[in-house]
């Protein structure tokens, strides 16, 4: 039997994964309309993933992690509230507004974003006179024409239920907030959201050669996230009802999104490490697109 190329298996990993990913939006929106708690629920998620990756990370990384100073954990405190708390925050809020297939479309702007923050910072560079470079500034300026079209434009409805598919339209318009006077407000959110994703992509540079470590970094990051989260909920979620998980779908959600980051770190790390120079954000499933980036631009320039 013919031998599958590394290469070949990468493609389709990351294909699986898509679909993996495209289902993790439809079932946060399920959970938004069981009623399950916004901020608690990114809570309980971070928690739950930083209880299971904080103990490999001590042992793994034992012997290579730098030293802490206080200029680090600043870093990571911040890096946990852009790529964490606001991120995952303004998406939430941003989902619940909208519907999955708008937000699924909106974070397609992430790699045009991250490159242009990229360039901006100088980190990224741009050549004009190449055809990848050329390439890139049209990518990213499609992207953002794109992003803003869809954000401020929303036309008329091509299609009225009648009176026999009411409730069935009901059930697929769940799933979304398409009528609702919110999409604007939820527009502007997912926007945010792809902005924090993008400028922590970038943010991850300067400290991962500060702080190699990078499964240690991840669990400051979420750890911090983790505290950013408690107070704000305490804060907010006065009812003790929200804090509490009311139906198996509640919790099979959270553990859907665990498994989706856990399933990414272990599988992809193990198998295509030597394709990859993994960033610190491997308890969560948003970098896996800086990933794909990375090896399609040095597949480009071979």
């Amino acid at each position: 039997m013919p031998r599958v190329p590394e290469r070949a298996k990468l493609h389709l990993v990351m294909t699986l994964w898509q679909f993996g990913y495209a289902g993790n939006h439809i079932i946060l929106r399920s959970a938004l309309n069981m009623g399950i708690s916004k901020i608690v629920f990114p809570l309980y998620r971070n928690a739950i993933a930083l209880f299971v990756l904080a103990p490999f990370a001590y042992f793994s990384e034992k012997n290579d992690r730098p030293p802490l100073t206080t200029s680090i954990l600043i870093e990571f405190f911040l890096l946990g509230f852009i790529g964490i708390t606001c991120n995952h925050g303004s998406y939430l809020l941003g989902l619940d507004k909208t519907s999955p297939t708008f937000a699924s479309a909106t974070e397609n702007i992430v790699p045009a974003v991250t490159f242009l923050i990229a360039a901006l910072l100088r980190i990224e560079q741009v050549h004009l006179n190449r055809k990848d470079g050329r390439a890139k500034v049209l990518g990213t300026a499609a992207s953002v024409a794109g992003a803003s079209l869809i954000t401020l434009y929303k036309g008329p409805a091509i299609y009225t239920p009648n009176s026999h598919l009411h409730h069935q339209s009901r059930v697929l318009l769940s799933l979304g907030d398409d009528e609702g006077e919110n999409w604007t407000l939820g527009c502007i959110y997912l926007i945010v959201h792809c902005l924090c994703w993008s400028s922590w992509i970038v943010l991850q540079a300067p400290l991962l050669k500060k702080y190699p470590a990078r499964l240690s970094a991840t669990s400051y990051s979420c750890f911090f996230s983790v505290w950013q989260f408690l107070a704000i909920a305490a804060y907010f979620e006065k009812d003790s009802q929200a804090w509490q998980v009311h139906s198996s779908a509640e919790l099979f959600s959270i553990f859907y999104t665990i498994s989706m980051c856990l399933y990414k770190l272990y599988k992809l790390q193990q198998d295509y490490l030597y394709l990859y120079k993994w960033p610190s954000s491997m308890s969560h499933t948003h970098y896996f697109v800086y990933n794909m980036i990375s090896f399609y631009r040095r597949s480009f320039r071979r």
